[in-house]
This record gives structure tokens, C-alpha cells and sequence, in this order.
């Protein structure tokens, strides 16, 4: 039976923080141990172009996100860990999927969508205001991500599940033309993957300037923590475990006896300041084994450069041979 490959993405954008850690490092590393499964993890960085993000930022956020997975213990020899810029294939297989993608697919992409929807709303005349072909090609570009290692599973959140069904509708028409060339993906939705709210009560994302980042020093740690939005209730009042940011955070970290246990706290009104102190040393005590390495590879960059050369040698040693394939299949081929 033949092994499911998982393939995860991680734009490079930002600083990793808490939220990221949770969602996507932490069960990312745990699923690559699996030997019943092949595991690709790349950093995204063709995609943050899309924002138009500071060069320098894209450079750092690089080093930051493969310091982060390399410090937390992705095994680089059983997982592929590589940059999307350094396998050539993708950026051409984009190409090839264009000749395969309707425009009328790419104008129901909601990122699309939500652009045009925010320049009618402020009642300009040009309702693509702003959108350049990056953006309004997202879609393909991660089609190609996915389809160049034959990913079958494409753990996403549910805002990113469009994107796996646009690849396998790609996919599909292309087959329907050329033949069996492509495997169709699945969206694996992480039902139980958690979804941390930031400093202010929504969603933790660079976006809205609430992270945390996930190698804080244990003072900026504590400080973030402390900034953290509850709402007036005092010490010694009943509180709602349902509908705080912090007991969030305690559960995405804990385990069930010790979450049940903080809930019953709750219920007996710990203050507000207790918990923002228990959270930080519960955090902290998870992430410190880990933050000395993280500042260790965030010091030496050459080495960190090496495991990501290493990783795109082992990608592309499938990626070469498989766009030979495709191109074959369209008829970009040699004449003799």
C-alpha cells in the first residue's frame, strides 16, 4: 500500500509565534515521526510576495521559521525540509498549470475576492485596485507546490481549504487532457488543531499585530503575557473558562487532567493576575529547552542554509525527474 504524503507549507512573513507553534509546528513535528507516512515541509517564501513584504523581512522571517523547526526537532533526515525558491521545478510546473487554469476559477479565490470586495466598498472606480497578478495567481502557484511531490493529504485551517480544492480541479482538467500525470490532494481540516486568540481576543496573527513570539526571552514573555485582554471580573468571582483568551492558550499547552484542573479554578475565580503568571511559567517551561538552540542557528545562518540546501537536493532528486515527465506529457520535449 502506498505511503500518504503530507505537504505543509509556512509563508515567510514573520516572526513564528505561539499561535504557529500550536497550529502547525508542534503537530507537524509529531505527524513526521510517523514511518507509515511521508512528510514535506517547506518555507513559502515565492508566495510572500503576493503581500509585497520587505525584502530584508523575508530574508530574517526565513532564518526565523527554519531556526524555529529545526530547534524544536524536525528530523531533516526522515522529513523534507526545503525552500520553495530553491527547487526551479515549481516556478515552472506555475506555468504549466496556468495553460490549464480557467480565469473563472481564479475569480472565485477569496483572497481575490475579499480585494475586490474592500475597493468597491470604499467606492473606487477600478475594483482590481491594487491587485497584482501575484495575488490573483496564488492559487496556482500553491497547486504546483502540492502536485510537484504527489501530496496526498494537505493539512490546511478552513480558511485554506479552497486552495487544495482548486489544485485537485487543476489537477483533474490537466489528467483529462494528458493523462494520469497528477495525484489528486486532499484538504485534511485539523479539527482538533488549535486556534489561538492574540494579546486583543482575536485570532493570533502577524496581520493584527497581537502575536507572541514563540522564542520571546522569558522577561518579553512574561510581559506579553501580562497584556493579554480579560475582561472585570475580580479575584474570588466565578469565571467562564469558554471565553478566555488565557485558558485557551493553558489548553493548547497542557494536558486534559491539567486543563480540568485550571477549569476548576475558574470556577472558584482564580484572579486574573495568578492565571497570567501560571500561564507564563507553564509556556515558558515548555519552550525554554528549545529557545538556547533556536538562538544558537539564529547566530549561525550558514547553518541553517545548509539543511535547507540539503532538504531541496533530496526534494529535487524527486521534482527533476517528475517535471521531465510532465513536460513529456504536454510535449515540451527533445525532437530526437
Amino acid at each position: 500500500m502506498a505511503k500518504d504524503i503530507y505537504l505543509t507549507g509556512i509563508t515567510t512573513t514573520g516572526t513564528p509565534h505561539i499561535g504557529n507553534y500550536v497550529g502547525a509546528i508542534r503537530p507537524g513535528i509529531a505527524a513526521s515521526k510517523d514511518p507509515a507516512t511521508e512528510h514535506f515541509y517547506f518555507l513559502a517564501d515565492y508566495h510572500s510576495l503576493a503581500k509585497n513584504e520587505d525584502p530584508d523581512k523575508i530574508a530574517r522571517s526565513t532564518l526565523e521559521i527554519a531556526a524555529a523547526w529545526l530547534a524544536l526537532g524536525l528530523d531533516t533526515k526522515r522529513a523534507y525540509f526545503y525552500r520553495q525558491s530553491d527547487i526551479p521545478e515549481i516556478p515552472e510546473l506555475t506555468w504549466i498549470l496556468h495553460g490549464m487554469t480557467a480565469k473563472g476559477l481564479m475569480n472565485r479565490a477569496h483572497s481575490y475576492k475579499a480585494a475586490v470586495q474592500a475597493n468597491v466598498e470604499e467606492g473606487g472606480n477600478d475594483p482590481d485596485k491594487g491587485v497584482t497578478m501575484a495575488l490573483y495567481s496564488y492559487p496556482i502557484l500553491m497547486a504546483a507546490d502540492i502536485l510537484m511531490f504527489k501530496s496526498t493529504k494537505v493539512p490546511v485551517g478552513q480558511d485554506q481549504k479552497q486552495h487544495v480544492e482548486m489544485a485537485r480541479d487543476i489537477a483533474q482538467r490537466f489528467n483529462h487532457h494528458y493523462g494520469e500525470v497528477f495525484v489528486l490532494p486532499e484538504a485534511v481540516i485539523g479539527e482538533d488543531t488549535a486556534v489561538l486568540k492574540g494579546l486583543d481576543g482575536r485570532k493570533m496573527s502577524k496581520s493584527y499585530n497581537n502575536t507572541i513570539p514563540l522564542f520571546s526571552s522569558e522577561k518579553q514573555l512574561r510581559k506579553l503575557i501580562m497584556k493579554i485582554k480579560t475582561n472585570s471580573l475580580e479575584p474570588g468571582e466565578p469565571k467562564d473558562p469558554d471565553d478566555s483568551t488565557l485558558f485557551d492558550m493553558y489548553k493548547a499547552f497542557a494536558t486534559p487532567a491539567e486543563t480540568r484542573e485550571i477549569a476548576k479554578r475558574y470556577a472558584e475565580g482564580i484572579a486574573w493576575g495568578e492565571m497570567k503568571q501560571l500561564l507564563f511559567e507553564y509556556i515558558n517551561e515548555q519552550i525554554k529547552p528549545a529557545r538556547d538552540e533556536y538562538q544558537r542557528l539564529i547566530d549561525d545562518p550558514a547553518a541553517v542554509e545548509a539543511e535547507l540546501k540539503k532538504g531541496a537536493m533530496r526534494a529535487r532528486e524527486i521534482a527533476t525527474p517528475y517535471l521531465a515527465e510532465i513536460r513529456q506529457a504536454i510535449g515540451i520535449r527533445g525532437l530526437v
